[in-house]
């Protein structure tokens, strides 16, 4: 799509600060750079990432870069090497996936613009030659869609983004416990 079919039209992304980002104490810095592109958040968690949902967002890599590095990609993002945990943001906003990929820069931190965020704080390990590039963000809205749907429960945003269906099961969930 070019940017006149684009401009006007709300989009919304997947933002995560990865593992790497958070040991750093990032947030805040990366955050405040998000800021600059309008957006608006519409969904945030801390999560500790599960394998599957791992091998679910990076399927495509095992293909294109081989199992060696999809599995140390799966080790950094579930924080075998850093933190074991991720912060997960859905943004919204006009151009919204263009604006923050600028920010966030290559995926090669290598290449990246030393003022985007993984020009700034990204870094190739030297041992696992993994891309320690701090944040992922989507690249595409269908990307987008597929990732926040991943990420995300519908309810866990601050209004439908997506079509949804009502499901009915039964489950056993934690709640807090009376004092």
């Amino acid at each position: 799509m070019d940017n006149q079919e684009t401009e006007g039209r709300i989009e919304q992304t997947l933002f995560l600060i990865k593992p790497d980002g958070l040991q750093k104490s990032l947030t805040g810095n990366i955050l405040t750079k998000l800021s600059e592109t309008g957006m608006r958040l519409v969904g945030s968690k801390v999560l500790v990432v599960p394998r599957e949902l791992a091998e679910e967002h990076y399927h495509k890599l095992k293909e294109e870069k081989g199992e060696a590095i999809f599995e140390e990609v799966l080790k950094y993002i579930q924080g075998e090497f850093h933190t074991d945990r991720v912060l997960a943001l859905v943004c919204e906003g006009v151009g919204v996936i263009e604006k923050i990929r600028a920010v966030a820069g290559s995926t090669n931190p290598e290449k990246a613009d030393p003022t985007s965020i993984r020009g700034k704080y990204g870094r190739i390990h030297s041992e696992t030659k993994v891309f320690e590039n701090v944040v992922h963000t989507s690249d595409s809205e269908e990307g987008a869609e597929r990732e926040i749907k991943l990420w995300f429960r519908p309810h866990e945003l601050t209004h439908t983004i997506y079509p949804t269906k009502e499901v009915t099961e039964e489950k056993t969930e934690l709640d807090w416990e009376e004092n």
